[in-house]
């Protein structure tokens, strides 16, 4: 199947500090994939290179098969690629329905504001916030804001959404919810990638994970595969969790 998103030999340095190490990964229509490492490991940096906040060292971003490299962001949102930021940031000000119609407008190029409010309005419905929707974005509990990243991230008519930590702060109820989203999302013919912390959850989610060590990617394949990974296992897992994930097959 040919990859929708492609990262071959990226790197990425930071004066002496390689964040991002000789990456080479493809994500193919429909999947979800899980991103997974420790802190510092370089998947948000990862992200950014895909998506234009950060210029590559060395190497070259694909997208439907066309270099991308030297996008700006605004340019991979029209493209079709989306994201969401570990520390979610909306417009505070606005309210809901004003946030999630700022992305139809601009990067999914709704022909007017009306138009635009209310393709809006669909994806509000969608992610549960049909209740808030003029609520200003400043007054939402962390859960609501996160599904309000959400739908402005969907309301770019995104081919590909990328996820940074989007259960953070979220209690074990909310973060079935958001899992439950993420895979009705996906349902839609979205490509996600995922970062996580959460090994429950990623193991849950994904068809396949991508292990970053030291900004180099270590390991990748199906959630069962990685799990029993011995430099996963070292780098990150633990063999109390690897040991649990074989006994259920599910972390």
């Amino acid at each position: 199947m040919t990859a929708i998103l492609e990262v071959e030999g990226i790197s990425r340095s930071f004066g002496g500090v390689r964040a991002v190490d000789g990456v080479t990964m493809q994500l193919s229509p429909g999947e979800i994939v899980g991103l997974i490492g420790p802190n510092g490991a370089g998947k948000t940096t990862l992200i950014n290179l895909m998506t234009g906040v950060l210029r590559p060292s060395s190497g070259v971003v694909r997208f439907c098969g066309r270099d991308v490299t030297r996008q700006k962001p605004h340019q991979a949102s029209q493209r079709g690629i989306a994201r969401t930021f570990q520390i979610v940031q909306p417009f505070p000000e606005m309210t809901v329905l004003e946030n999630v119609a700022a992305g139809a407008r601009f990067a999914a190029k709704a022909p007017t504001i009306a138009a635009a409010k209310a393709e809006a309005r669909r994806h509000i419905d969608f992610v549960g916030l049909g209740a808030l929707v003029d609520q200003r974005a400043s007054a939402l509990t962390l859960p609501d804001r996160k599904r309000l990243e959400l739908a402005k991230s969907i309301a770019m008519n995104p081919r590909v959404l990328l996820l940074d930590e989007v259960n953070a702060g979220l209690n074990s109820g909310e973060i079935d919810s958001a899992l439950d989203l993420i895979r009705r999302i996906s349902a839609q013919g979205v490509t996600i990638l995922i970062i996580e912390h959460l090994m429950k959850v990623v193991f849950s989610l994904s068809h396949r994970i991508l292990v970053l060590h030291h900004g180099a990617l270590i390991s990748q394949g199906t959630p069962d595969a990685v799990a029993r990974d011995q430099r996963v296992i070292e780098a990150y897992l633990g063999s109390r969790f690897a040991e649990r994930h074989g006994r259920t097959g599910h972390g």
